[in-house]
């Protein structure tokens, strides 16, 4: 009788296990039938609880920088000293209000929305605070760089995670663009640090028509390039006039808003003023280029790009600050997916979206200019079906 019984039980779990065998077979199934000819891309969803509020009556002015360091800390860098009168700014040295106080312009949020450390906006024993500090970025030091675009900035920065001086590279005071020049910058959008090659990638910039690379511990310019590969020319360039969207530029128009660096050694080059991306080897060997919505005008459609944060990098994701969008691109074919987002001040929208960037686990964090001045999280949700080429805000699912 007990030997029945185990075996009944025996037969009852080895049912079962096929039964649940079965139902992840179909469902794989489903799965498979459901996106089966289907373009998939990732899907997000507004996370309206990050960051918390800043302390101290902290206001946040213009951000123009993000970095998600190893620890997924957030790192942004904004110009504090936007306030108007409205928001409380001194007239005559006399403040208007009780809202607001500037905060420093280098902050550092953990996962939790917390401001963990803020630093920074003076001048110090051998550097200059910029003019208009923007773009931030960390080595494999750990060390921070930041860019200056102030009409006179030819210069980066180097500091410690602390805010402690480490090196100046270029010159401050520059009143002019060289975009041939071997010791000084003119108007630095973004640094990227790479790796592999211990070289420092720096969109040059807001004047100067070029990506230079430089030494990140002796801060030499190492090699240069501008559009197509092509010696920059800054007469040629500023002689471009208005932008119209049938021609091919030869120079970059600029700004040359970044320049960031794939796994697999591609350099992307924003041209923001000319609505394109230009794909480089590290070398400075022209690849191709890509428009997004090249009838753009103004300040243009390509303001920042990041990575999918799988080994190969799938995904290219594009901050469209003119049209108020996150453009997703699959890598390989640099097809455009989907878009997703659009103008406001509501969570999930943008006013100047300026910079984005991804952590370890795919979540996108974004960062807006000009009178939108804010950050934002969105949770990544995996892949889904393509349903549109533009699908709006991405709302909390359910809610």
């Amino acid at each position: 009788m007990k030997r029945h019984k185990n075996l009944m039980i025996g037969l009852t779990f080895v049912v079962t296990l096929i039964v649940l065998a079965l139902a992840q077979y179909r469902l794989e199934q489903t799965a498979v039938a459901q996106t089966r000819g289907q373009v998939m891309a990732p899907r997000f969803e507004v996370d309206p609880t990050f960051p918390k509020p800043l302390p101290n009556g902290w206001y946040q002015g213009q951000t123009i920088g993000l970095f998600l360091d190893a620890s997924d800390h957030v790192w942004v860098v904004h110009r504090p000293d936007v306030l108007d009168a409205v928001e409380g700014a001194a007239n005559d040295n006399v403040k208007t209000a009780e809202c607001c106080k500037n905060a420093p312009p280098i902050l550092e949020f953990d996962q939790a929305g917390n401001v963990v450390r803020s630093w920074g906006g003076s001048d110090g024993p051998g550097y200059k605070w910029p003019q208009s500090n923007h773009g931030i970025n960390m080595d494999n030091k750990g060390n921070i760089w930041i860019g200056g675009n102030g009409t006179n900035d030819g210069h980066v920065l180097k500091f410690t995670q602390e805010g402690k001086f480490i090196a100046q590279f270029g010159r401050a005071d520059v009143p002019t663009p060289d975009s041939l020049s071997l010791d000084r910058f003119h108007r630095v959008a973004e640094t990227f640090f790479y790796a592999p090659l211990n070289e420092v990638f720096v969109a040059d910039g807001y004047s100067n028509r070029r990506v230079a690379v430089i030494d990140p511990d002796a801060g030499k310019i190492k090699r240069f390039w501008g559009a197509y590969g092509n010696k920059p020319d800054d007469k040629a360039g500023a002689s471009q006039g208005t932008y119209d969207p049938n021609t091919t530029y030869q120079q970059f128009r600029g700004p040359v808003h970044c320049a960031m660096v794939s796994n697999d050694g591609l350099v992307y080059v924003c041209d923001r003023g000319s609505n394109r991306i230009q794909i480089f080897k590290t070398d400075g060997t022209y690849v191709r280029e890509i428009y997004t919505q090249r009838d753009s005008r103004s300040d243009g459609s390509v303001w920042d790009i990041d990575f999918s944060r799988d080994a190969q990098q799938r995904f290219l994701y594009v901050a469209d600050g003119r049209n108020q969008k996150i453009r997703i691109f699959d890598r390989a074919s640099m097809t455009e997916l989907t878009t997703f987002g659009k103008g406001g001040h509501y969570p999930g929208e943008w006013y100047s979206l300026h910079n984005i960037a991804l952590d370890s686990k795919n979540n996108l964090y974004t960062v807006e200019t000009y009178q939108g001045r804010r950050l934002q999280r969105f949770l990544y949700k995996g892949l889904a079906p393509v349903t549109s080429r533009q699908s709006g805000v991405a709302w909390p699912s359910g809610n």
